[in-house]
């Protein structure tokens, strides 16, 4: 999936992906999508939950190892 931004937000635990996530989707258009790089298995859930509260779309998720990959759409 093509991302306009790239959040390398492996190693940090929780909250340290969600707050990285909402700082970088502040400086980026609407419509944009952003990839988020986590090892935090909070981040799964975390991340969901805070996409659609914020208005934001979950495009994909998937799982490779012990990385995590999100795709947002900022909304």
């Amino acid at each position: 999936m093509n991302a306009d931004k790239v959040l390398d937000a492996k190693g940090l635990a929780c909250p340290m992906p969600i707050v990285k996530t909402r700082k970088e989707m502040k400086e980026m258009e609407i419509g944009q999508v952003l990839e988020i790089l986590a090892t935090d298995k909070g981040a799964k859930a975390d991340l969901a939950a805070w996409a659609k509260s914020g208005g934001h779309e979950l495009l994909d998720s998937q799982e490779t190892g012990d990385v995590f990959t999100f795709w947002i759409k900022k909304g």
